[in-house]
Parts: structure tokens; sequence; C-alpha cells
């Protein structure tokens, strides 16, 4: 004799053996919505201290954290970031701020979202007798073919220098410590790490301490990305700030996938470049001090401009204002 079960096989039998199987797929359904956000950053040489806030948010989980899953890429003397990002091989790109308003005149919408750095940290290493740039004058200086069109030019007006004192630089420092007359271009982390290394006593020069105005290690978009995924750029800037705050603080974390990147990096030189990053205050200084890590200004951006326009290096009618936005950086209070 079978018991009637009341009601099981009916209606409300149904709704309590489907509520599971529908929950299930909402969540599938769920884990793809929310599934993480890929994104590229290409870095513009190999991974070093001056790159260590996108690996920190990488070593502490920021960016999983943000709903991003990051690669991190490193550029190199071969690597043509720019080229790489147009053509979709990366979403954004470690940029420099007189390249992308050479983009802009060239019609190319880039635009900067983010300066890690409040000054750029490009300068001149001389030997321990020079005491100012303004005493170079007359001295051999090394440079890349490149920096005839970004700071050479800003050198000349603002110092007085010739052309002719312009030699070049093939980032081999014999020629410099072969020389005791010779200066040339350096970063803060590298040539003086070299050079100490070499026993030779050596000064540097940072330009922004003169009134350069670029911005140094900006986080660099097409604007055609950065409209269609505003989300994903806010978490992409928020993450990587942070992660420069918190590298400068412990980098440990960080210098280990540096090193895994970059295997000829070393310990020894990675704390010597952090060293001087926290010196120079580049990420918390300037600006950032009261309005946030990243922040840029319309005055930096209009002197970087002019400057470019005065040496005939940019048209004067190309949309400067293009070049960059505060819209993912302001009100941001990382580290205050």
């Amino acid at each position: 004799m079978h018991e009637r079960l009341p009601l099981l096989h009916g209606r409300s039998f149904a709704k309590r053996w489907l509520r599971p199987a529908a929950t299930l797929a909402f969540c599938l359904v769920s884990a793809q919505s929310f599934a993480a956000d890929k994104v590229t950053f290409l870095t513009s040489w190999f991974a070093q201290a001056e790159h260590g806030g996108f690996y920190m948010a990488q070593a502490e989980g920021l960016y999983k954290k943000a709903g991003l899953d990051v690669t991190i890429k490193m550029g190199g003397p071969q690597v043509n970031a720019m080229q790489l990002m147009l053509g979709g091989e990366t979403d954004f790109m470690m940029g420099y701020d007189i390249q992308v308003l050479k983009a802009l005149e060239q019609g190319i919408q880039v635009t900067t979202v983010a300066a890690s750095f409040q000054s750029d940290l490009q300068g001149i290493m001389t030997h321990d007798n020079i005491k100012s740039l303004a005493d170079l004058k007359g001295h051999p200086i090394l440079i890349a073919a490149s920096s005839h069109l970004t700071f050479w030019p800003w050198l000349k007006k603002r110092f007085g220098y010739t052309e002719s004192q312009a030699r070049p630089y093939t980032f081999n420092l014999q020629p410099f410590f072969a020389d005791p007359q010779v200066a040339q271009q350096a970063y803060p982390s590298s040539e003086p790490y070299a050079a100490e290394k070499h026993g030779i006593k050596v000064k540097f020069f940072q330009f922004a301490k003169y009134g350069y105005p670029a911005y140094g290690t900006t986080i660099v978009g097409t604007k055609a990305f950065i409209d269609k995924h505003p989300g994903i750029t806010a978490r992409f800037v928020k993450a990587s700030m942070q992660g420069w705050v918190d590298y400068l603080k412990n980098p440990a974390p960080a210098n280990a996938l540096i090193k895994a990147a970059n295997p000829k990096m070393t310990d020894d030189q990675l704390a010597f470049a952090v060293n001087k990053l926290k010196e120079m205050n580049v990420v918390e200084g300037g600006d950032a001090a009261t309005k946030g890590v990243g922040i840029m200004s319309e005055a930096r951006w209009k002197a970087t401009r002019d400057f470019l326009v005065k040496a005939g290096l940019l048209k004067a009618n190309v949309d400067w204002k293009a070049a960059y936005t505060n819209r993912f950086v302001k009100g941001l209070r990382i580290g205050m």
C-alpha cells in the first residue's frame, strides 16, 4: 500500500527541487559576470625599481582585489610601446608627456590617466668637480638620440648649452669614466649606481629641480579604450597608485617579482634605487602631498607644451589639454 504524499508530486515539489538548480545557474552566471577583467600593462624598460609600484600591486594582490587580472610586460630599447598599444597588444603603457603630445599632433588619440611620479627622474651625471648644471657650458655631454627631441632643447634654452656639446650616448659608461670633463644623461638609480661601483665620485642633477615640467612614469591609454572601459581604468589606476605608496614602505614583495622578470637586477641596485626614490619624494611629494597620488596640473602640462612649441618640436595648434585627465585620480587619498 502506497501512502499518498500530499502535494509533493504537485507544484510545491517542483519549486523545492528547482530552487537549487536555479540557484546554481544564477551562481554560474554571476561568476562569469564578476570574472576578473584582463588588463595588460607595458613598461618602458626592463623591470626595475622605477616600476616597483606596479609590481607591488601585483605582489600584494591589489589588482586581484580590484577585480583585475593584470599582466605586466617589460619594455626595452627595441620595443615601440605606442605602436603595440595602438595595435591592441597592450591596454596601457608607461608613458611620457612629450610622447603623448607628439602622438596627438599626429592625430593619435591617447591620453595620460595618472602620473606615478610628480617629476621626471631624468637628469645629468657629472664628475665630482662640477657644482651646478650652469658649470657644464663647454663640456661634452653624452645624450641619446631621442633626447634631442625631449630635454636637450630645454637644456640649451635654460643653460645656454650649444649643439656642439652634444655627443652620442650609447649606454656605455666607459667614455664618462675615462674623461673627467665629460657629463652624461642619467637616471638617479642607474648610472650613479654604476659609477659608485666603479669607484668614481659623481654628482647627479635632476632636471626637475631646475624647472623641467614633465611628469614621470605615467599611465597612458588610448581614448577609445578609456571611454569604453572607465571602470577598468579607474580600478587599475587606484590599485597602481596604492602599489606605489606601499612599495616605498616595504619593497620586498615587489622586488621578488622584479628580479624574476629581470634576473640581472640585484638586491643591491634595487635598494640603491628605492632609497633614491624616497629621497626625491617623487610619489607623494609636489602636488600629490595635498591633492593625492597620481595628480597632474594644467600648468605643468602647459609648460611642457610651451617649451616644445618654442623649440619647434610641436605644432602650436595641438590640443594639449587632451593629453591628460585627472578624472581617475581626482579625489584619491591614498597614502594621505
